[in-house]
């Protein structure tokens, strides 16, 4: 083997180890689920907890309506628990889904696999996503607008056009995350039937229980307050 042959087969070695080095650093780190919400997989007396293929089954009191979720980008799906736990109790049984490496697009079709289980037999489906998870549960639902009742996205928008599916979009004023300029243009993409949600002074991370994010603007409203609107204004939308 020639010298140059031998330095340039070091170099694409080389390139490899960083390359994967860092792929490896990127899909670990994530935002996590704040502590507080652990006892929530145990359920509660209302509400089951189970673990499912691709993530949380959360079985409330409600037999008809049934709403998939798909989580943030690098966001801990658990974080969700305390939203989604209150809607099942509330009527909705819920599925968060575990994204691979925690970003959606890798699982965008999860969906799929939780409408085909014969298990679930519910009258009424939901689909729904927080940032980009909500990019790709849009991307899903377009194609199989048959399938769902409706669509909720926090923070998030779609990128293609939904045609005649309702749609429920809920942000807060001051999330930070939310690229405001791309989600006003994208309102022409579902306009056909919008429902609008501002939460005063809610932020992009509160949806969820995994502490601040990067960038996002800072909440003047609490926690619990901003997933308190959430849930009912989803359960009106539904309802």
């Amino acid at each position: 083997m020639n010298k140059k042959l031998k330095i340039a087969l070091y170099i694409i070695l080389a390139l490899i180890i960083v390359i994967s080095g860092l792929a490896v650093w990127y899909v670990n780190d994530y935002y996590h689920a704040d502590s507080s919400v652990n006892t929530l997989l145990n359920g509660t007396d209302d509400v089951a907890v189970s673990k499912i293929d691709n993530g949380l089954f959360l079985d409330g009191p409600g037999n008809d309506t049934a709403l998939i979720f798909y989580p943030g980008a690098k966001i801990e799906y658990t974080s969700y628990l305390p939203l989604f736990m209150d809607l099942a109790d509330d009527g909705v049984d819920c599925f968060i889904v575990e994204m691979p490496c925690n970003l959606a697009f890798l699982g965008m079709d999860s969906a799929g696999s939780i409408r085909e289980n014969s298990n679930y037999a519910y009258d009424n489906w939901y689909l729904s996503g927080h940032s980009l998870g909500g990019v790709m549960a849009s991307y899903y639902g377009v194609n199989h607008t048959d399938e769902f009742n409706g669509l909720i996205l926090l923070a998030s928008y779609p990128a293609e056009d939904l045609g005649n599916m309702s749609v429920l979009s809920i942000y807060g004023s001051n999330d930070k995350t939310l690229n405001k300029e791309t989600y006003d243009k994208s309102k022409g993409l579902m306009d056909y039937n919008l429902t609008e949600y501002v939460i005063n002074g809610g932020n992009h991370a509160q949806f969820a229980s995994y502490g601040n994010q990067s960038g996002d603007g800072v909440a003047s409203i609490s926690p619990e307050d901003q997933r308190n609107q959430t849930e009912k204004e989803i359960l009106e939308f539904i309802y």
